[in-house]
């Protein structure tokens, strides 16, 4: 989810769900300690929120694990799962589930620096190191020297070279019997599942198999679904579907003074309202809504009136 779950977005999606943890972009080591900006930077009300590391130096994820404790992060988590060449390229990502020990390494010294909880995301397996042995010897190490235990599972492997990233999100076959096994097979550790799943009342069933799910490019995409999150997962009143699109509405509005806040900052319309796109899916006027922002917010010194002007397009009646 790089460039995409990022501060504005997080914003957006926690006045849309309350109870949901939060994931950030994966963010790397070298720029938390080295980068001219502040990468761990997020406003308060984002919690429950994640920081997800990409790294493979122990030191270096130690240095960041305590940094993301007094910033006031909720969990670390380590991605072991992601495919893309710029990220094998620093050495972390999918490649290190050929590293067990080091990944073990990396989570021993991490959890030495923090209290906060540290956990893993993590493939079922790479290339052709696909089996459920391989899979399970990664989980067992990771989890008895590292002293993980808490895995969040994407339900397909990943290819290191042939595939792009958006490949490998499609092509691998799903597998979610292999996730279910795991937890069968560890029942004393939280597992995870992640990928492919679209569908709230699909999601929820996953609960009778695993620990909890974890939604990413579908709840960037279409939004509003995540309006139905607190009430099927976490027992709060249901939304009535008819008030959906008007729900949707006061949402945005109640975002006006941290845009406010953040274009008085020197920051980007764009930069917040490219989040919101997806949100209208289904309403009428939803294709003049995208069509206006994606034409409108880019532009210098656009305020938010462009976001005003944008929802006169969606029709509640």
């Amino acid at each position: 989810m790089l460039d995409w779950t990022t501060r504005h977005c997080r914003v957006f999606h926690r006045i849309l769900t309350k109870n949901a943890l939060l994931y950030t972009e994966m963010i790397t080591t070298g720029a938390i300690l080295y980068g001219k900006y502040d990468h761990l930077y997020y406003n308060k009300i984002e919690h429950p929120i994640a920081l997800q590391l990409g790294g493979s130096s122990p030191k270096d994820l130690a240095l960041c694990a305590k940094k993301a404790e007094e910033y006031g992060y909720d969990e670390i988590n380590l991605n072991v799962g992601c495919p893309s060449d710029r990220v094998q390229n620093g050495a972390f990502g999918a490649c290190l589930m050929k590293e067990p020990d080091l990944v073990a390494e990396c989570i021993a010294e991490m959890k030495l620096a923090t209290k906060v909880p540290v956990t893993v995301k993590t493939r079922l397996g790479i290339d052709e190191l696909d089996s459920y042995e391989f899979l399970t010897d990664f989980i067992s190490k990771v989890h008895q020297i590292g002293g993980c235990n808490h895995f969040i599972i994407h339900a397909r492997k990943a290819w290191l070279s042939g595939l792009s990233p958006k490949e490998n999100r499609e092509v691998p076959p799903l597998d979610y019997e292999r996730v279910y096994r795991l937890k069968r097979d560890f029942p004393d550790l939280t597992i995870i599942i992640n990928g492919g799943l679209s569908d709230l009342n699909i999601a929820h069933d996953q609960l009778n198999y695993v620990d909890g799910v974890m939604l990413g490019r579908e709840a960037y995409q279409n939004p509003s679904l995540l309006l139905h999150v607190d009430s099927l997962f976490f027992g709060e009143s249901p939304v009535n579907p008819s008030n959906l699109h008007a729900l949707s509405v006061e949402k945005i509005r109640s975002l006006y003074p941290y845009i406010e806040n953040e274009l008085s900052q020197g920051n980007k319309l764009g930069h917040i309202t490219r989040h919101m796109v997806g949100l209208f899916q289904g309403a009428k006027g939803a294709k003049l809504w995208r069509r206006y922002l994606s034409e409108n917010a880019h532009k210098e010194n656009s305020g938010i009136e462009v976001l005003v002007e944008a929802l006169k397009y969606i029709q509640l009646d």
